[in-house]
């Protein structure tokens, strides 16, 4: 009988130490997590940056047929008011052999607004509008040529110049970002 006893006290006390063991690793984690958590906090973006992350640009000051540069987070972004013509040859284009195949139809939300990223995507530099074998950019650097649409069509770029977030707030208005 007395081992019997001294089992079941041993039992208990390792159940004890059990819960003090856990109980001290739970109330541990959340003060780690409250020392841990404000220098994590203070790492999103204040609300004066925010305010900048986005940009709205007036259309209806950029006529048909011109590019009108934008900086955005530190980037130009160009907005293309694109003709009937340049609409048709883009469409036209889409069946051709592309280096990084995407439709006209794919870049752009209404065919007569192309907005994209106006950094080449080879190292950096950025392309003159309305330049180069295809009629779209020419990027000077290291002579890369893109199409009206912004698709890569020859040179080392290794893909198309991005199109970013970006949403008609009406007819006249878009916001990117």
């Amino acid at each position: 009988m007395t081992a019997k006893v001294q089992d079941n006290n041993q039992d208990e006390e390792v159940t004890r130490r059990n819960f003090i063991y856990v109980a001290t690793g739970a109330v541990g984690a959340v003060g780690a997590i409250q020392v841990v958590w404000p220098l994590v906090d203070q790492m999103n973006p204040s609300a004066d940056v925010l305010a900048v992350s986005s940009l709205e640009v007036d259309l209806s000051a950029i006529v048909e047929g011109q590019t009108s540069k934008f900086l955005f987070r530190g980037s130009p972004v160009f907005v293309r008011h694109r003709t009937a013509d340049e609409i048709a040859r883009a469409e036209k284009e889409d069946n051709d052999d592309l280096k990084d195949p995407e439709k006209d139809s794919d870049r752009v939300q209404k065919k007569q607004w192309l907005v994209m990223s106006g950094v080449c995507t080879h190292l950096g530099c950025i392309p003159l509008d309305q330049q180069g074998d295809f009629g779209g950019w020419f990027c000077p650097c290291h002579g890369s040529h893109y199409d009206i649409s912004g698709r890569i069509r020859k040179g080392p770029a290794p893909t198309n110049l991005p199109v970013p977030k970006y949403v008609f707030l009406n007819d006249n208005t878009i916001k990117i970002g």
